[in-house]
């Protein structure tokens, strides 16, 4: 069954010393987050941005794609911890993910999670839609 989920953004102002508010519509489960060009190419302040928002979706796709991947070669996790570092120059845009997991997979060695983790990286649906950027992977067991 296909799904759609949706987001708005309203903005006010030009880029430099406008503002906006990021809307989570389709689940509600988030309250509506702020976003700035400051939170977005300096410090966040209690702000989003586009970058944290793609981290925090890259991140929940891989470990969802990583747990999968595990059960169905017998070794599901008891627990992974996975981070995306999302970088952002501005002038360029996004220069590179770094996702880092570490998992705990009993009945399994670090190299077949490693390689596990490789192909959650390349087949994560969130991957898949980010092929344009690099994207990097630190992987080990706890």
């Amino acid at each position: 069954m296909a799904t759609t989920r949706s987001a708005h953004t309203v903005w006010e102002g030009n880029l430099i010393e406008g503002s906006g508010v990021v809307n989570f519509d389709s689940s509600g489960a988030i309250e509506a987050q702020p976003v700035t060009w400051a939170s977005r190419s300096q410090d966040a302040n209690g702000k989003t941005s586009p970058e944290e928002l793609i981290a925090a979706a890259h991140s929940s796709c891989f470990s969802m794609a990583l747990s999968h991947a595990l059960n169905g070669a017998g070794t599901p996790p008891t627990k992974l911890i996975t981070s995306a570092d999302v970088s952002f120059q501005p002038g360029e845009g996004i220069t590179g993910i770094h996702l880092t997991v570490e998992g705990t997979v009993p009945g399994i060695d670090n190299d077949a999670f490693v390689s596990a983790a490789e192909d959650a990286k390349k087949n994560c649906p969130v991957s898949q839609a980010l092929t344009g950027t690099t994207i990097t992977l630190s992987a080990k067991l706890a």
